[in-house]
């Protein structure tokens, strides 16, 4: 797999990030047309901040998204973007979803960042930075 980054005016960065949120007590209500238009309005919201959706499903009781953004955007920032852009929409075009619940989605989220390298591969990384062959010649010359 080619990794792709994204280039800014301060650098370079490949930011990845799984989103996990749900509906207020669970609830089953993302279904049928509500689970289309969803995936619609989360792909509009993406496409609006310049982001990249990977992988993106709907299921009955909860959303799982794979979304690569940008530098200045933390975690909460992306999953809050999504979380109030399609609560508001979604409110408005299925008075269902008003009736039943005070607000469409509960006030927590799961966000875990996804890298092409694991924890471990950067903390050896880290942890040998003295011993790279430059370092070495270096301390040679001295």
């Amino acid at each position: 797999m080619t990794r792709k980054v994204r280039r800014f005016s301060g650098g370079v960065c490949d930011l990845g990030l799984h989103v996990v949120w749900c509906p207020k007590y669970r609830r089953p209500v993302l279904g049928g047309r509500v689970a289309e238009r969803l995936d619609e309005l989360i792909r509009q919201k993406a496409d609006e901040r310049g982001w990249q959706i990977i992988a993106l499903e709907v299921m009955p009781d909860h959303v799982h998204l794979f979304v690569k953004h940008d530098a200045k955007s933390s975690a909460s920032y992306v999953a809050n973007q999504f979380k109030g852009f399609t609560s508001r929409v979604l409110r408005e075009e299925f008075p269902h979803l008003k009736s039943r619940m005070p607000t469409l989605w509960s006030s927590s989220y799961f966000a875990a960042s996804v890298g092409a390298v694991s924890a471990a591969t950067v903390e050896k990384y880290i942890n040998t930075q003295w011993e790279r062959p430059w370092k070495k010649d270096e301390e040679a010359r001295s």
